[in-house]
């Protein structure tokens, strides 16, 4: 039934059920797991930044994708210790909701699992949380947790 899940993962307590969720879910119908990690792109932060002080650091977006990797690698770690046989975890820069619902349309995911509260609680409160907008933009399941 659910061949390939995609997950998206922030490193939130939501986040970590979410994997749980579709760990099960992969072992249950022998499926593969995929495990998303969105980041932002934040060049208009980095230039404003350089304004402020003269030693900014080198890049913030290597930063931030040095951040998004140690929370893919313990989604991996968390996947395998709730059961899953098959899991990749993915690193992409963008809009989290819309990229998740990209990332799962090329991979023809057949389910999105996400928490219902992420790391963004502010940003979820100005501009409607991501599972709200990934319910809306998915042309496939959506499970929030």
């Amino acid at each position: 039934m659910f061949k390939t899940i995609v997950v998206a993962v922030d490193g939130s307590e939501g986040s970590k059920k979410a994997i749980r969720y579709g760990a099960q879910m992969q072992a249950q119908y022998e499926g593969e797991l995929l495990m998303l990690t969105v980041f932002r792109h934040h060049s208009l932060l980095e230039g404003s930044m350089s304004m402020v002080r003269p030693q900014t650091p080198e890049n913030i977006d290597d930063a931030m994708r040095g951040y998004a990797r140690e929370v893919a690698d313990e989604a991996k770690v968390l996947a395998k210790e709730a059961g899953a046989t098959r899991f990749r975890a993915f690193i992409k820069s963008g809009q989290p909701a819309r990229t998740i619902v990209k990332f799962s349309a090329e991979h023809n995911a057949d389910l999105i699992v996400v928490g219902s509260r992420g790391m963004g609680d502010i940003e979820g409160f100005l501009l409607g949380s991501v599972s709200h907008k990934v319910t809306s933009l998915a042309s496939c399941p959506v499970l929030v947790v």
